[in-house]
């Protein structure tokens, strides 16, 4: 039985957080234990890589709840049940309501791929790279209930001159990988 700090990462998509964040625990670089995967896309690539790396996934689809506090609901007692510490946001694309927010409050993080406050959203490295910006970035914060809001955990900024989405998307990402290990290192290991 483990005695690590238990985490869980929620995500939507591709998973290279997830997979990045679940690989340094598996080595031992990130002292906890990647419990679960929580999901909103059944089809999504990280279920796969969760299954990949032998973690417990939770997924289910919205549109099978009768609302967003019943769905949360069933999240909270999947978090309760793997005994789950920190709860970090990598590509969650929903926004955190009461249920979950009221049983997880300050143990939520998220990753945004812009230096916020500027560029909060969906789409924010399009609307920087629209915006004609020379500095881009991740933000780690800790969920509130505003869109992308919460105080600020960790930030890293990149220069980029460019007005390829792609080439500075991977940048961004680069970065993101890095600085979420780092900022889980620094939570888990309150300084004393």
């Amino acid at each position: 039985m483990s005695t690590k700090p238990k985490i869980a990462i929620f995500a939507s998509g591709y998973g290279s957080n997830f997979e990045a964040i679940a690989r340094a625990a598996k080595s031992g670089e990130l002292e906890c234990e990647v419990a679960l995967l929580v999901c909103d896309k059944p089809s999504a690539r990280v279920v796969e890589v969760a299954g990949e790396l032998g973690i417990k996934s939770f997924v289910f689809s919205a549109r099978d709840f009768s609302s967003k506090a019943e769905y949360e609901a069933r999240i909270v007692e999947q978090l309760v049940a793997a005994e789950v510490e920190l709860v970090c946001l990598a590509g969650y694309m929903r926004i955190v309501g009461e249920v979950l927010l009221g049983s997880y409050e300050g143990r939520i993080i998220n990753l945004h791929p812009a230096l916020l406050p500027s560029f909060k959203g969906a789409h924010a490295i399009k609307d920087a790279l629209e915006y004609g910006v020379k500095v881009f970035g991740a933000t780690i914060h800790y969920v509130d209930e505003t869109l992308d809001g919460g105080k600020i955990i960790a930030q890293q900024a990149i220069a980029y001159e460019g007005d390829d989405l792609d080439e500075v998307t991977q940048m961004i990402h680069a970065v993101e990988h890095r600085l979420y290990i780092d900022t889980i290192k620094k939570l888990l290991k309150p300084e004393k």
